[in-house]
């Protein structure tokens, strides 16, 4: 890689630490190391690195709560959770506040570095195309709902809509190919970037928060609509 991405890890494990700083840096990462939670935040918020490896059970301050934290100035730093815990409710809650992917311990490096070079690439293109001058701006409008791909912005009646980067991309991905039906893996492959089969909740939850920001009434969606036991489409109906 022509420059060095840089991961934060944050978990207070230090064999944990080691291991994945030892993989990433073989993998000619960077790496920056916190061992709570308040140590993590703040490297992250000064650093502004690439990724974020960031573990549940932290001492100081959860894994939770720095997400949630981060999120609320406004970053949208790739962040990867690290969870031993087998609970679906915890999985759930970390992509709920805006995480973009849970791992669960013990993991393989191998998946894992995959992940990490997915969200790092995503991340880096969406800079790329925000960033790139363009002829105009780029506009996708349906109803209420307008998308400026040049602005990296979401608005329905004239009001700005605050997305995550995920979120941003899957409504993208969505609109810009009106009432065509994909299934969740189609969605993990082409919207999460990854190559294998994920966990398709991570899909539904994405899918969930969206609504509540974008529909009028979430129950009863009219821009991202279920086909049951296929999966999700943008419709063009409003």
């Amino acid at each position: 890689m022509d420059e060095k991405k840089r991961v934060l890890i944050v978990d207070d494990e230090k064999n944990i630490v080691n291991i994945l700083k030892f993989n990433l840096q073989k993998e000619g990462y960077d790496t920056l190391e916190a061992y709570d939670g308040e140590a993590g935040l703040q490297l992250a918020l000064q650093e502004n690195p690439d990724l974020i490896l960031l573990d549940v059970m932290l001492p100081k301050m959860i894994g939770w709560d720095v997400c949630k934290k981060l999120r609320e100035t406004g970053s949208s730093i790739p962040v990867i959770i690290l969870t031993a815990r087998e609970e679906e409710e915890d999985k759930v809650l970390g992509l709920e506040i805006g995480a973009d992917d849970y791992i669960t311990k013990p993991f393989s490096t191998r998946e894992l570095m995959a992940r990490v070079k997915a969200n790092i690439r995503r991340s880096a293109m969406l800079l790329s195309s925000a960033t790139a001058p363009g002829s105009g701006e780029q506009m996708i409008a349906s109803g209420d709902l307008s998308i400026n791909t040049d602005r990296y912005e979401v608005s329905k009646k004239g009001k700005l809509i605050e997305l995550t980067q995920r979120e941003y991309e899957l409504l993208c991905f969505l609109a810009s190919r009106p009432d065509k039906v994909f299934s969740r893996t189609s969605l993990m492959e082409q919207v999460w970037n990854y190559d294998y089969i994920g966990d398709a909740r991570t899909v539904d939850v994405t899918v969930r928060r969206l609504r509540e920001k974008i529909e009028t009434d979430p129950a009863n969606p009219v821009y991202i609509l279920t086909r049951r036991g296929v999966g999700y489409f943008f419709s063009s109906q409003h």
